[in-house]
């Protein structure tokens, strides 16, 4: 009985510890509290930035990072970054991952990102492609943005929420596993240093 509920206290604390997740690495790839409370766009958010569930490294916490950060990715507007991180702090979510992450889409990548969303758009919706001739740069797509909103929009939505529900469910699962992994590793260490019985 009291190694069962050492088994459930082990495994309690490894789905609440932040260890549990290669810390480093998500902290290496993400900007710090610091850098953020002072960005000057986010500045202006003030008091909500201290909430301590922004900056949490936990599964709930981290997953719905992921999903905010790649939903926003989707979205072409200009303040990506602004609305990530509003969302963050609306969901108590982990506000850098969300932040970094609509780093996907960045000037390299938003023409074919865009575009990609734009034809979807148009599937979807049953238009065909109307963009006369297409070139791969901000500047066009800011020139021809009357003409072609309404599918860029819509398709743009439709990737942003599924990617935001592929990623939230990738890093939950990835989580788990992660979790299950360490606790059978910490098993096999506690069968190994346990002395046989005579």
């Amino acid at each position: 009985m009291w190694q069962q509920a050492d088994n459930r206290g082990s495994i309690a604390a490894l789905l609440q510890i932040p260890r549990s997740m290669p810390r480093h690495l998500i902290k290496r790839y993400t900007p710090s509290p610091a850098a953020l409370k002072k960005h000057k766009y986010l500045r202006h958010l003030g008091a909500l930035l201290h909430d301590e569930n922004l900056w949490h490294l936990n599964r709930r916490s981290v997953s719905g990072g992921v999903a905010a950060g790649l939903f926003w990715a989707m979205i072409p507007i200009p303040v990506q970054m602004v609305t990530s991180a509003l969302s963050a702090v609306l969901f108590r979510i982990n506000l850098p991952i969300s932040v970094a992450l609509v780093w996907i889409t960045n000037p390299l990548t938003i023409p074919p990102v865009f575009y990609f969303n734009y034809l979807v758009g148009t599937w979807l919706l049953g238009t065909p492609p109307d963009v006369g001739e297409f070139q791969l740069s901000v500047e066009w797509i800011a020139a021809e943005l009357n003409a072609i909103w309404k599918p860029l929009y819509f398709g743009s939505f439709v990737l942003g929420t599924l990617f935001a529900g592929l990623g939230y469910g990738a890093m939950r699962l990835y989580w788990r596993w992660h979790v299950m992994k360490r606790f059978r590793a910490r098993g096999s260490r506690k069968v190994q240093r346990t002395p046989p019985i005579q």
